[in-house]
């Protein structure tokens, strides 16, 4: 069920939110978890304010995507990352779960693109600042399905430890789901964000997830 932000965020106090880089898949993970549709721009950076669906009385949010965005502005990219900010201050006390969607063939490189100039990457600046306001988050690493069976524990690995998180990734397979949202594989996920509605009661809530 689509609706309104105005809509949606009215009287509401349970909230997941969906936060990554433009383009890793959050909307399209969003459908495979929820068989919401979200409202997608026509090209990355278009979106400045989160997008609300709400099913029962669980708003989910996909938030407008970060980082790099071809044939945007720098000032326009910090407007973004600042509107981000603020929601999640804002909003922190009602939102539950926090969900980082990361691209995860592609993360090890963008993080040490970033080191390389001796800057924090956004994506684990956003992991640190979600558990830092009390949001219990979540990894999904998303596009797996573009790595090779042998690869994936390796490649998981290194995402785990540039998050900080001692290797193996094993020991945070509560914090980290690897997922394909292309391909409809999203059990890990789902499993997790499940253990956490049941943590917080809220086992009502399965059927929608």
């Amino acid at each position: 069920m689509e609706t309104s932000n105005t809509e949606a965020e009215r009287n509401m106090n349970f909230e997941t939110i969906f936060v990554g880089r433009s383009n890793v898949g959050k909307s399209s993970l969003i459908r495979e978890l929820f068989g919401v549709k979200v409202k997608v721009g026509k090209r990355p950076g278009v979106t400045l304010r989160p997008t609300h669906s709400q099913i029962s009385d669980l708003l989910i949010t996909d938030m407008p995507g970060f980082g790099f965005m071809s044939g945007v502005k720098d000032r326009k990219q910090d407007i973004v990352k600042d509107k981000i900010v603020h929601y999640i201050e804002d909003n922190a006390k009602r939102i539950k779960v926090g969900i980082l969607v990361i691209d995860g063939p592609s993360f090890p490189e963008i993080v040490y693109r970033w080191d390389s100039r001796e800057q924090i990457p956004i994506d684990v600046e956003m992991f640190y600042f979600l558990r830092e306001v009390g949001i219990d988050t979540l990894i999904a690493a998303n596009k797996m399905d573009k790595v090779k069976e042998n690869e994936c524990d390796p490649l998981l690995d290194e995402i785990a430890a540039l998050l900080g998180l001692a290797p193996p990734w094993e020991k945070w397979k509560h914090l980290i789901a690897p997922v394909s949202a292309k391909k409809g594989y999203i059990k890990t996920l789902k499993v997790l964000l499940r253990d956490r509605l049941h943590e917080m009661k809220r086992d009502d809530l399965f059927k929608y997830v």
